[in-house]
């Protein structure tokens, strides 16, 4: 698997927590506060925020207190003294950036999943020798058997929460959204083949024996389409990049 520590798998709401931080930066006074903070060398307390920014001190704490709550900001205690033991007072409160990252798409992209696969396939093709191309294609499939175990029993809500934003077609799941959209635009063979390993993979993890993943090219949607499996006799083989 190109994830060693399961904590490293891509939490699938993600997005969710990455939209509300955005959202908690769109208030005027509380995006003054985040861009104070996380511009000054050491913590900050709630005086000095609401010192430097004009602010009352129970208007700056309740707002350092959301920007916390979202995990934009770090609390910290220390005593500002320096003087320790009985008699020394309470840490102080204070606040500084997040060593959490936070990115919002819209639609939704997925592309640190791909840049993991794509580094562990070429690192382990290097060490091993074996095609590149033939590494990347089983990590993915391991990948997506292992997001499958991770997540709940129906393939539908699995493609939402990942963002392919799937859409019903007949018997047919038709995927509107590519997490790997610029990345497929550039290398289209490599990442579309990625792609469809990695579908292969969440088929497999949730037991869909009725359906299969294919290449099917379309404007304005994922290059994979997940159809219903056809008969032995009229069955064709799906390609493969």
């Amino acid at each position: 698997m190109f994830v060693e520590d399961p904590k490293e798998v891509p939490h699938p709401d993600l997005s969710a927590a990455d939209l509300a931080a955005a959202a908690a930066l769109d208030e005027p006074t509380r995006r003054r506060l985040y861009d104070h903070v996380v511009r000054q060398p050491d913590p900050v307390s709630r005086d000095e925020a609401a010192a430097a920014l004009g602010l009352g001190r129970r208007t700056a704490a309740f707002h350092l207190d959301r920007l916390a709550e979202e995990s934009l900001l770090s609390v910290v205690y220390e005593r500002r003294s320096g003087r320790t033991g009985p008699g020394a007072g309470r840490p102080a409160k204070l606040y500084k950036r997040s060593t959490r990252q936070f990115t919002v798409n819209l639609p939704e992209r997925n592309y640190e999943l791909a840049g993991r696969l794509l580094a562990q396939a070429l690192e382990e093709s290097e060490a091993t020798g074996e095609p590149v191309r033939g590494v990347l294609h089983r990590k993915a499939r391991e990948l997506g058997t292992q997001l499958a175990g991770r997540t709940g029993p129906g393939v539908f809500d699995l493609l939402e929460r990942y963002g392919f934003e799937p859409r019903r077609d007949g018997e047919a799941i038709v995927l509107g959204n590519c997490p790997f959209h610029a990345l497929a635009r550039a290398h289209t063979r490599t990442v579309c083949g990625m792609n469809l390993h990695l579908l292969t993979g969440v088929l497999r993890g949730l037991d869909e024996s009725g359906l299969e993943a294919r290449l099917a090219p379309s404007p304005g949607r994922c290059c994979v389409r997940l159809e219903p499996i056809a008969p032995p006799a009229t069955r064709i083989p799906p390609s493969t990049p």
